[in-house]
């Protein structure tokens, strides 16, 4: 068949969008026949024409499969069908189960220290700026829990393969600074009575969410209390938030009294 209108052959040169849509459309022109068997070949060019969006769908279904299952169990069969993609598709824009992970721990790490950035921590008063941390990162923790599953994993695993990573320790080092900024310019105002390491601050911080989050069923039984109740997690913020103003400013015995009604106790953290 050969209208005028038939397309050349894909050549070198040409882009792999170009190139697979050369092929589709020739064979199309050379037997019409063929077009049910052109089925697949269509969906691989809608893929291409769209590969972020792509990867971006098989970065999310990795995530909730290795939050779920850890890096053993996690199932590439799995994250391609869930991303509506099949193996080939994914080695394509990511690569193997190693890489692929990897790349979902560094998106992790990078959307918590997006938003982190958006705290504005610089413009605020510096026990305001610190209790605004201490209530993102446990509000934080409570809206994402794949991510403690993914630093449970990583930990299990003795940091291998964050250890490959080109990236993470750059996302690090401009948060670090910006809680020293705060820590230095409360110190200078006599807010804080001590200027403690940022790095100790920020691990401090995270710990006091984290174990309690990530050991909440054990505790529960252990304590005979449900730690996941509104009341429960109100009174851990507030627990959390007096504790570390309370070794920032020296001032305990205001911001450690602890009253039974949630929204009072609020009142207290909120008197520095």
């Amino acid at each position: 068949m050969d209208s005028g209108l038939a397309p050349k052959r894909a050549r070198p040169g040409m882009t792999k969008y170009s190139q697979t849509r050369a092929r589709v459309l020739h064979a199309y022109f050379e037997n019409p026949q063929r077009a049910p068997g052109l089925a697949k070949a269509k969906r691989t060019l809608k893929w291409q024409r769209d590969p972020e969006g792509m990867r971006l769908r098989i970065l999310e279904a990795a995530k909730q499969e290795f939050s779920a299952h850890g890096l053993a169990g996690a199932r590439v069969d799995r994250i391609a069908a869930k991303a509506g993609a099949n193996k080939r598709m994914l080695y394509y824009h990511v690569g193997n189960k190693d890489e692929l992970y990897l790349a979902v721990l560094e998106g992790a790490y990078d959307k918590i220290r997006s938003e982190e950035r958006g705290l504005d921590l610089e413009h605020l008063d510096p026990p305001e700026a610190i209790r605004r941390l201490i209530e993102f990162t446990w509000g934080y923790f409570l809206r994402n829990p794949e991510f403690l599953s993914l630093l449970q994993t990583e930990n299990l695993a003795r940091a291998k393969h964050l250890k490959r990573s080109t990236k993470v320790k750059s996302m690090h080092s401009p948060f670090v600074e910006m809680i020293g900024t705060v820590v230095r310019r409360g110190v200078e105002s006599g807010d804080f009575q001590v200027a403690v390491d940022p790095v100790q601050l920020y691990i401090s911080i995270a710990a006091l969410s984290f174990f309690y989050l990530s050991n909440s069923a054990t505790l529960s039984v252990i304590f005979g209390r449900d730690l996941l109740a509104k009341d429960a997690k109100d009174e851990r913020l507030a627990h959390m938030a007096g504790l570390v103003l309370a070794a920032l400013t020296g001032r305990s015995t205001e911001l450690l009294e602890i009253v039974k009604a949630p929204k009072k106790r609020a009142a207290v953290v909120q008197t520095v």
